[in-house]
């Protein structure tokens, strides 16, 4: 194998950190690949991890919360992927890596991988690499955590990758008016009230969230409200708890199958929509219910527009 050659899965199931890295590079410089789709959906018929999406705004405590339950799955023998979402740089493109900078981790650790990638241009919390990214890490780890930018109302891309979507708020956040028009209540499976040393403003925060998520769960999984002081250590067992019982939830009646097959089929639309807009999205539009694995499908359709526009 040479240095250019993308690492095949197996390579990359023994954990060394140079074979992921080219891997994961290889997601930029070699898109649109078949050696590239053919490694993402090896990876993707062989996901073993279970995915949790950590999202809210900016300074909620989202970087020390992942960096708490990296320690946590670590100190339980939990092999951890960490995707972290930066702001990016006006001057460089690349991420700011505030993120990565306030993660503790072992260089040595062949557990632990931590991945920043700058959101750029795109809305939504996360970066155009972010799906492939999750997907060869999914297939390596036991566990893996995406962390998204700091997000507003509408910005709901972590719910693509992820099996269980945290959403973080702070005390002080607003009132139950403010969350039930927030476009992310609709999202999460857990919500998490950081900063829950502000004991009486945690309280009142958590009421409010809890009376705004009855309008959203009817006839599924209730999301509950889990008050977390990640710094002194404060309610960790509890979101311990609350992601077993998601996870459970998940594996009764095919819910995780489905719900990773609803996020593959909006991986395919988004990519096409990326690349060729949204009358190209529209072209494409038939072969979307075609069966197969997602990155080929996706490149399959990005051929075929690529050569209609030739025509």
């Amino acid at each position: 194998m040479t240095d250019t050659a993308i690492p095949d899965l197996a390579t990359l199931k023994t954990g060394d950190k140079r074979s992921l890295a080219r891997a994961l590079a290889a997601i930029e410089t070699q898109a649109g690949t078949d050696a590239l789709a053919a490694l993402l959906d090896t990876a993707c018929a062989n996901a073993r991890a279970h995915v949790i999406g950590l999202t809210g705004p900016p300074g909620v405590g989202k970087s020390t919360l992942t960096n708490t339950l990296i320690a946590r799955a670590r100190a339980n023998g939990e092999t951890v992927g960490v995707i972290a979402v930066d702001p990016s740089s006006r001057r460089t493109g690349g991420a700011l890596l505030g993120d990565r900078a306030r993660m503790a981790t072992d260089p040595a650790d062949r557990g632990i991988y931590v991945r920043s990638m700058a959101a750029r241009d795109r809305l939504g919390g996360l970066s155009d690499q972010t799906v492939a990214a999750m997907v060869l890490m999914r297939a390596i780890y036991n566990l893996v955590l995406v962390e998204s930018v700091g997000i507003g109302q509408s910005e709901a891309d972590i719910s693509f990758v992820a099996d269980t979507v945290v959403l973080c708020i702070q005390p002080g956040a607003g009132d139950s008016l403010q969350f039930m028009k927030a476009g992310v209540t609709e999202l999460p499976d857990i919500v998490v009230v950081t900063k829950a040393d502000m004991v009486e403003a945690a309280r009142r925060t958590r009421a409010d969230v809890e009376g705004a998520l009855t309008l959203y769960s009817e006839g599924e999984f209730r999301a509950p409200v889990v008050m977390v002081a990640a710094t002194r250590g404060e309610g960790l067992d509890d979101l311990d708890g609350a992601i077993g019982d998601h996870r459970a939830w998940l594996m009764k009646d095919e819910r995780l199958g489905e719900r990773r097959r609803a996020q593959e089929k909006l991986w395919v639309e988004q990519a096409i929509r990326a690349r060729f807009g949204s009358a190209g999205l529209a072209a494409a539009r038939p072969q979307f219910a075609c069966e197969g694995a997602p990155f080929a499908r996706e490149l399959a359709i990005a051929r075929q527009l690529s050569a209609r526009l030739k025509s």
